[in-house]
C-alpha cells in the first residue's frame, strides 16, 4: 500500500493532480483520494486546507509515506517555498518535484525552472528526489507520475517492513460512532503488528482499550503491519473520548511541559523567553510558551539562527510523543511560519 501527500500553493494545480489519481474520499481540512487496480492500492490525501492553515499539511505529511511537491510554470512562491522548508525541517525522506501545467511552458522555462528548483534545494531533504513534467490539462505525464509514485512506494514497503516486530502504534486522524459497532477511528500504523483484539492504551487520555475489529480498505482483516492505513473498531472507548492526534500504543510520554533541544531555519526571525510558538509533533500540536533558552549552556533572552539551543517550554494541553519523534516548531504570525526542529533533550 503506498500514501502520499500532494502539497504545493494554491495555483500549482495539486488538487487536479490528486483528483486524477483515485476516487474520492473522506473530505476535512484535507481530502482523500483512493484507488486500487491489479495489486496496487494507493491513498492521495490532497492538504486542501493549506496554505490558510498548516495543520492539514502537517497532518497530511505525517499521515504519508511519499510527498508529492508541485510547482507550476510561474515557479517558486512563498508557499511552495515554505513547503520545501517544511519537508526539510520534517527530514522527509521520500519524494517527487511535479512541474506542474507543463503544456503552459516551454521546455527550456521548465529546464530553467528545475535548475533554479535543484540550487534551492541542495542540501536539503529534497535534494535528490526526482522531477517530472505533467500537464494538468492533457495530463501528459500522469501515467509515467504514477509509476514513479508506485516504484517508490515498494522502496517504502520494504523499509516499513523493519518496523513491524516494533510495539504498536497507531496514529489517529479521524474518529466517529457506528450505529451497533460504537467508536470506529481511521488511522496509520506507525510501527509493529496490530492484531483483533489486541488491548492497547489511547493517549494522552490513558485510557484503556480494545480492538474489536480491524479494516483495510473496508475489507475485514486479523491483523495490519506497519503502514497499513486501517479502519478500527475499538471496545471500551467512545468516539468523543478519541481525537486526532491521538496515539494507540502500549507506551508514550505525556506531558504538558517540554525540554527540547532545537535547531532553527536561516529564515527564522528567531523567539524570546516569553514568546508562544505553535508546537507539532505528529498529528498533535499546542501553543507553548517559552520559559528559558539555552545556548551553549548559558541562558539567553533569545534564540539564534546559527547555534543550537535548547528550549524549556510550557504548555496547558497534554501531547503524547516518545524519544524518536521530531517536533516541528512554527510562529504562525510570521510569513515563513515553519521555523525549526527539536527533540527531546
Amino acid at each position: 500500500m503506498t500514501k502520499i501527500t500532494i502539497i504545493g500553493s494554491e495555483k500549482s494545480g495539486k488538487t487536479t493532480l490528486a483528483a486524477k489519481l483515485g476516487k474520492k474520499g473522506t473530505v476535512a481540512d484535507f481530502t482523500m483520494y483512493d484507488f486500487a487496480k491489479s495489486g496496487k492500492v494507493l491513498t492521495t490525501i490532497d492538504a486542501t486546507g493549506y496554505p490558510t492553515a498548516i495543520k492539514p499539511m502537517m497532518a497530511g505529511l505525517n499521515l504519508s509515506d511519499i510527498a508529492v511537491l508541485c510547482i507550476p510554470p510561474e515557479g517558486l512562491d512563498l508557499y511552495s517555498g515554505e513547503c520545501i522548508i517544511a519537508l526539510d525541517l520534517l527530514g522527509y525522506k521520500h519524494g517527487i518535484i511535479v512541474l506542474t501545467k507543463s503544456d503552459t511552458s516551454y521546455p527550456f522555462a521548465i529546464d530553467e525552472l528545475k535548475e533554479k528548483i535543484t540550487k534551492l534545494t541542495t542540501g536539503t531533504a529534497l535534494e535528490n528526489w526526482e522531477y517530472i513534467s505533467v500537464s494538468t490539462t492533457s495530463f501528459e505525464g500522469m501515467e509515467e507520475l504514477k509509476e514513479m509514485i508506485f516504484d517508490l512506494g515498494e522502496v517504502v514497503d520494504k523499509e516499513l517492513e523493519e518496523l513491524n516486530e516494533l510495539p504498536p502504534r497507531v496514529v489517529v486522524d479521524q474518529t466517529f460512532n457506528v450505529t451497533g459497532i460504537g467508536c470506529v477511528v481511521l488511522g496509520v500504523v506507525d510501527q509493529g503488528t496490530i492484531n483483533a483484539k489486541d488491548k492497547l492504551i489511547a493517549f494522552p487520555s490513558d485510557k484503556q482499550i480494545e480492538i474489536r475489529s480491524i479494516q483495510l480498505h473496508d475489507v475485514d482483516a486479523k491483523s495490519a503491519p506497519a503502514g497499513a492505513r486501517v479502519g478500527l473498531a475499538l471496545k471500551n472507548v467512545q468516539s468523543k473520548d478519541v481525537e486526532r492526534g491521538f496515539v494507540l500504543s502500549q507506551k508514550e510520554e505525556v506531558t504538558e511541559d517540554l525540554t527540547l533541544k532545537c535547531h532553527f531555519t536561516p529564515f527564522s526571525k528567531g523567539f524570546a523567553v516569553g514568546d508562544v510558538p505553535h508546537i507539532f509533533v505528529g498529528l498533535q500540536s499546542a501553543p507553548m510558551r517559552i520559559e528559558k533558552i539555552l545556548v551553549n549552556g548559558e541562558e539567553v533572552e533569545r534564540t539564534t539562527t546559527d547555534a543550537e539551543c535548547v528550549l524549556t517550554l510550557s504548555g496547558s494541553r497534554l501531547l503524547a510523543y516518545n524519544g524518536s519523534d521530531r517536533f516541528i516548531i512554527c510562529n504562525l504570525d510570521d510569513k515563513q511560519r515553519f521555523v525549526g526542529y527539536g527533540y527531546i533533550a
